[in-house]
């Protein structure tokens, strides 16, 4: 029998149910009080302070010591993959250009106005373009990945999810603050610090830092270059004043820079075995075969003023925020060889990523009330301004530019919005929410030389969109809640410059429907946590990206509908008080719908879909780029407790499995499954206030190719190699 569509998620909100139940049973049957208990943990998914057991949306956070551990290495925002249930990040241009995957849901491209269905939120301000994106993570108090569409209460393009990053704030209680510095393979250096001074009753203010160093490791065995390549100095800072001169009045000022400068992705001829996914024999992961030059240089500026009013039943607020990029420039050789190899190297290509000017300015205000009763709501408008000029460079052998495409995007978008929460009973709370979005773009060419572009200078697009979630949370107990949640999302068009064979191409607005259910849980005496959700969606005009295949251009399509499924499951808790592990899984099903899809094959993979009368590929049936079915996160911390301290081991796992690079499917072209592993043996001491310790990432020297260039040989870059370093902590 076949069962309707409506009838499968009725089922899967059903097989939720049981848990709910046995949740229950294991929590009642729990009399004991455990020494080793969880702390309680709130979320802002909803913009509220709330328990994330009552928040009806799929939500990991990533905090404290975890947040400490995978960036000890001096890891840029791509060391979030895999760390919490159905994110993946990825890039081909190296630390400042990450591009975020949810439940197998993103975008893969990489040109300089790239739009992605994930949106960045950092300080409560949505940065926008995906270079924004890259702002290094220090001195945070907490990081939130939140799944599924959010496009009620969120500003930009978040059909997919929201990742949201919160600094730890200025206070007035007293002069406090941190130290933290590391030093690991290849002289990695990481130093982070940060103090809070009361400047008087009214003011404070928060000074935070980073410095981040590699040396570069890579030779250049072509040019005779010994490690010349893959190293990086970067810093970025940020001041925050408070003025809190009453319990009605609250301001918080945010002022923040970033410089980065060192290589930028190491793109690799050939590397990969003919016919396989494999490395070619004989692969050095510290040698490359380049003619071209490689380098990466960033600037960015921003701050925002974020402002409260407490006015008895309600509560106002104003978020206004700045960003800017200035001189951006990312150059690499992306045949990644030399005309005498390795491999076959048919054609020199050597290109730039250039964006001289970038400017964001983004306004919301929003009034909340105050729960005083069962019903409780908030309202906004939402404003948003971007103006940049980016393009691209190409280079001949010689390192001379030989052409120069820039192109102009003004982004214009208004919203208004709104959300009420009803509590139905003392167990039951319906939530719904409704947002009216206005999007407009202007985008042309204002510079092109020594090129001749197709098509039109310039384009227009204009569109608007209402969105709407509905979701309901019921308390089973005090310790288990579940719950069910439809929501909709709006990815506004997104436009493609032009090139000597593709013109300005513009992609239609995408929309999400997405089902979810889920429960969630403390257990144990609130000695465990878990949490289950499960998903289905459908995505029409999705907006996909056409890169390489048989030239050196992109362009935007969109494909009819994509279909994503999937399961989310979390638990951490106490074996002993001290003893804890965490662990997670997601499995994430996706699947492009659009039998007149097809797109241009590579120049010398095996491609495995089939061959249209055009010589096209057909896309139909496969998955999204970069997208695993499966992501698994475990970790397991022993406290060792000591007369003067305790001395702690610690051990975190991710793992992901097979993805695809591109839309077609290719036997070179697909990233083989990879495990990485990291190991912590360290000592605290003063109540926590000091801390030494040896770590480990990527411990068992994992090598994987984790992107690839295909359309001129079978171009690869890999992942992050294996580092054994020291780290150093204090707090005052």
């Amino acid at each position: 029998m076949k069962l309707s569509r409506m009838h499968k998620r009725l089922l899967a909100l059903s097989a939720v149910m049981p848990l709910a139940a046995m949740a229950q049973e294991v929590t009642q049957a729990t009399t004991q009080t455990a020494s080793g208990q969880l702390e309680t943990v709130t979320v802002t998914a909803q913009r509220r302070t709330e328990n994330i057991k009552e928040v009806p949306v799929s939500v990991s956070t990533i905090a404290n010591e975890k947040l400490d551990v995978i960036l000890s290495g001096g890891q840029d925002i791509r060391v979030l993959a895999g760390k919490v249930p159905s994110l993946n990040v990825e890039s081909s241009t190296g630390r400042v250009f990450p591009r975020f995957y949810i439940r197998g849901y993103g975008n893969a491209d990489f040109s300089i106005f790239a739009s992605q269905p994930v949106s960045l939120i950092y300080d409560d301000v949505v940065q926008e373009n995906p270079i924004l994106k890259g702002y290094p993570m220090f001195d945070l108090q907490n990081v939130e990945v939140l799944r599924g569409p959010q496009g009620t209460l969120f500003g930009r393009n978040t059909p997919a999810g929201v990742v949201k990053f919160e600094s730890a704030k200025p206070s007035l209680k007293g002069i406090e603050g941190y130290y933290n510095l590391s030093y690991a393979t290849h002289a990695t250096a990481n130093v982070e610090a940060a103090a809070n001074i009361p400047l008087s009753n009214q003011w404070a203010m928060r000074v935070s830092t980073l410095r981040q160093h590699r040396d570069d490791y890579v030779s250049n065995a072509f040019l005779n270059q010994p490690d010349s390549m893959e190293g990086y100095n970067e810093h970025a800072e940020r001041v925050q004043f408070l003025f809190q001169p009453n319990g009605t009045f609250n301001a918080l000022f945010n002022i923040h820079q970033r410089t980065s400068v060192g290589s930028s992705r190491l793109f690799r001829a050939n590397i990969i075995k003919k016919g396989t996914n494999d490395f070619v024999d004989g692969f050095d992961a510290e040698k490359i075969y380049t003619n071209g030059q490689n380098y990466q240089n960033l600037d960015t500026q921003g701050g925002n003023i974020r402002l409260s009013w407490d006015l008895g039943a309600v509560k106002l607020y104003s978020i206004t925020g700045y960003e800017s990029i200035k001189d951006y420039n990312s150059r690499g050789d992306i045949d990644g060889g030399n005309p005498s190899g390795p491999g076959v190297v048919p054609f020199p290509v050597e290109t730039a990523s250039v964006l001289p000017e970038l400017q964001q300015y983004s306004q919301e205000f929003r009034v909340e009330s105050k729960k005083a009763g069962p019903l409780s709501w908030q309202a906004g408008l939402y404003f948003f301004n971007e103006d940049a000029q980016g393009g691209s460079d190409n280079y001949n052998p010689a390192g001379a530019r030989t052409s120069r495409v820039v192109s102009e995007q003004k982004n214009r978008a208004s919203a208004v919005f709104g959300s009420v929460n009803y509590a139905v009973s003392e167990a039951l709370t319906v939530r719904g929410g409704l947002r009216y979005t206005k999007d407009v773009k202007d985008f042309r060419t204002v510079e092109a030389i020594n090129t001749v572009l197709v098509g039109p200078q310039s384009i227009h697009s204009d569109k608007d969109k209402f969105n709407w979630d509905l979701s309901g949370t019921y308390t089973v107990n005090p310790d288990v809640s579940v719950y069910a949640r439809v929501a909709t999302g709006f990815r506004a068009p997104s436009v493609g410059a032009a090139s000597t064979s593709v013109p300005i191409t513009v992609a239609d607005a995408e929309t999400i429907t997405s089902y979810e259910a889920g429960i969630k849980a403390d257990l144990l005496n609130r000695r465990a946590r878990a949490s289950l959700s499960v998903y289905d969606y459908d995505v029409k005009n999705q907006q996909l990206t056409v890169v390489g295949g048989n030239s050196n251009v992109t362009k935007l399509i969109n494909a009819a509908k994509t279909k994503g499924r999937g399961i989310e499951a979390e638990l951490e808790g106490f074996v002993t008080p001290d003893f804890k592990i965490a662990t997670s899984a997601s499995y994430n099903f996706t699947e492009i719908k659009d039998p007149s899809l097809s797109v241009n094959k590579c120049a010398q993979c095996t491609v495995t879909n089939p061959i249209n009368a055009a010589g096209r590929v057909v896309i139909d049936g496969n998955p999204l780029p970069q997208a695993p079915k499966w992501i698994i996160n475990a970790s397991a911390r022993y406290n060792i407790p000591l007369a003067d301290g305790n001395l702690f081991v610690l051990t975190d796992w991710s793992y992901r499995s097979k993805v695809n690079f591109f839309l077609y499917e290719a036997t070179e072209f697909t990233g083989k499954a990879m495990t990485e592993g990291g190991l912590r043996v360290g000592y605290n001491w003063a109540g926590g206030k000091y801390e030494i310790a040896a770590f480990g990432r990527n411990i068992t020297d994992t090598q994987r190719i984790t992107g690839a260039i295909d359309f001129n040989n079978l171009t690869g870059f890999i992942n992050e190699p294996r580092q054994w370093g020291v780290q150093f902590k204090g707090s005052f």
